[in-house]
C-alpha cells in the first residue's frame, strides 16, 4: 500500500495549481467588473480640459519648439537658442518660427484630450484593480498602492499618447527641418508621408522613440503634479484644518495662533488654489523636462529630415522608406552617443540632452501653462482642482 505522506505529497502540487488558478480566474473577473464599471461612469470633463489645455500650451510656444528641434538634428549650425533663433530668422524670416503649427495644435489637442482623459480615469481603476486583487490574495490590507496605481495610469496614458502623436510629430520635425517639405500644410504633409511611406509606416515609424518620449514624460508630469499638488495643499491647509476640527471638538480657539496658522486663515481659498496650481506646475515641468529629454532627443533622430538625413544615411549605409530612416531605437541611440563617444562617455552620453536649454524654457512654458490651464479649466467645469482631494 502506498505511503499516505506520498499522497499528499502528490496532491500538493495539484491544489496549488488549482490555488493559483482560481486567483487569476477571480482576478480577471474582478478587472472585467472594475473595467465595465469605469466604462459606464467615464467623465469627459477630463478629455475636454485635457485636450484645450495641450492644444494652447503647445500652440504658444510652437517658436521655442522649432528653435529647439534645429537644434537638435543639426548641433553644429544652431548651437544656442539666441543666437539658433537670430539665425533662423535671418535666413528663413520669422515666419519660420511657426512652422508646424497646424500639426502640433491638431495633435496635442487630441493627444492632450487621452492622455489627461485616460490618466484621469485609469487612477480609480487601477487602484480598484489593485485593492481587489490585494484583498483576494490577502496582501497588504486591501486598500491598493496609490503611488503604483499612478505610476500604471501614467504609462497607459503615455502609451496612448504616443500611437496618437507618431503621425503629428512625424510631419512636424520633417516640416521643421526638411527643405522638401516647405510650405506643406498638416493635411498635405500626412498625405505626402502616407504615399512615400505607406499608411502602417506613417503610423508607426519611430513608435519606440515616441514611447522612450511619452511615458517618462507623461509620468513627470502629471504624476508629479499630483503629488506637488497634495502636498501643497496639505501645508497651505493644515492649520486651518486643526482650527476647524479644535472648534468643531468643542478644545475651542488656542490662546496663542501661530503664524501658520495666521497665513493660512490670510489666504483665500481661491488664492491658495492659485498659488498650488502654479508653483506644482513649474516643479512637474523640471520633472518632466528633465526625465523625458534623451527620449526627445532620441525622437528628432529618428524623425529629421533633409540634407542632414541623407548625409547619415550615405555615411553609414543605411536607407530611408518614405523619407524616415529604418533604424531600431538601439540604432538610434548609438547614433546619438557616437556624435561625441571620441571624447569619453560622459561626452557621449551628453549628446542625449542637446538642446537642454531650450527645452526647459520650451517645456517649462508648456507644462506651467498647460497645467495651469487644465485645472482652472477642470473648476469651470465643476470638477476638483488637483490634489485638492
Amino acid at each position: 500500500p502506498t505511503h499516505p505522506n506520498t499522497n499528499r505529497k502528490q496532491g500538493k502540487p495539484s491544489t496549488m495549481k488549482w490555488t493559483k488558478r482560481n486567483h487569476l480566474l477571480t482576478f480577471f473577473a474582478l478587472l472585467s467588473q472594475n473595467v465595465s464599471a469605469s466604462a459606464s461612469s467615464i467623465d469627459y470633463r477630463y478629455f475636454l480640459a485635457g485636450g484645450t489645455s495641450a492644444a494652447i500650451s503647445h500652440g504658444i510656444t510652437t517658436p521655442i519648439d522649432v528653435v529647439k528641434t534645429r537644434m537638435q538634428s543639426d548641433p553644429s549650425k544652431y548651437k544656442s537658442l539666441l543666437p539658433a533663433t537670430a539665425t533662423i530668422i535671418k535666413e528663413e524670416g520669422a515666419g519660420a518660427l511657426v512652422k508646424g503649427l497646424g500639426p502640433t495644435l491638431v495633435g496635442y489637442g487630441i493627444e492632450g484630450a487621452m492622455k489627461f482623459g485616460i490618466y484621469e480615469v485609469s487612477k480609480p481603476l487601477v487602484l480598484s484593480v489593485m485593492a481587489a486583487l490585494s484583498a483576494n490574495l490577502h496582501i497588504g490590507k486591501g486598500g491598493g498602492n496609490k503611488g503604483l496605481s499612478f505610476l500604471l495610469a501614467s504609462i497607459a496614458a503615455g502609451a496612448v499618447a504616443s500611437l496618437i502623436l507618431v503621425p503629428m510629430e512625424m510631419t512636424r520635425i520633417r516640416m521643421v527641418t526638411d527643405p522638401e517639405f516647405e510650405g506643406v500644410g498638416l493635411v498635405g504633409g500626412l498625405a505626402r508621408l502616407i504615399e512615400e511611406a505607406g499608411l502602417m509606416k506613417t503610423l508607426t515609424v519611430g513608435l519606440g522613440a515616441m514611447l522612450a518620449k511619452q511615458v517618462p514624460y507623461t509620468f513627470g508630469k502629471q504624476v508629479s503634479f499630483d503629488v506637488f499638488a497634495k502636498f501643497l495643499y496639505g501645508i497651505l491647509n493644515a492649520p486651518r484644518k486643526l482650527a476647524s476640527s479644535a472648534n468643531a471638538t468643542g478644545d475651542g480657539p488656542h490662546s496663542t495662533t501661530t503664524l501658520s496658522e495666521k497665513l493660512s486663515n490670510a489666504l483665500s481659498p481661491e488664492f491658495v488654489k492659485w498659488t498650488v496650481s502654479v508653483v506644482s506646475a513649474m516643479l512637474a515641468s523640471l520633472m518632466a523636462c528633465v526625465m523625458s529629454q534623451p527620449g526627445d532627443v532620441i525622437l528628432t533622430e529618428t524623425y529629421k529630415g533633409g540634407e542632414n538625413r541623407n548625409a547619415n544615411n550615405r555615411s553609414n549605409g543605411t536607407s530611408d522608406v518614405g523619407g524616415t530612416k529604418e533604424r531600431t531605437l538601439s540604432e538610434v541611440s548609438s547614433a546619438v552617443y557616437a556624435r561625441h563617444s571620441d571624447d569619453g562617455v560622459i561626452r557621449g552620453l551628453s549628446g542625449f540632452f542637446t538642446g537642454l536649454q531650450a527645452r526647459i524654457v520650451h517645456v517649462g512654458l508648456i507644462i506651467t501653462s498647460q497645467l495651469v490651464i487644465y485645472d482652472l479649466m477642470k473648476q469651470l467645469l465643476g470638477l476638483p482642482a488637483t490634489g485638492s482631494h
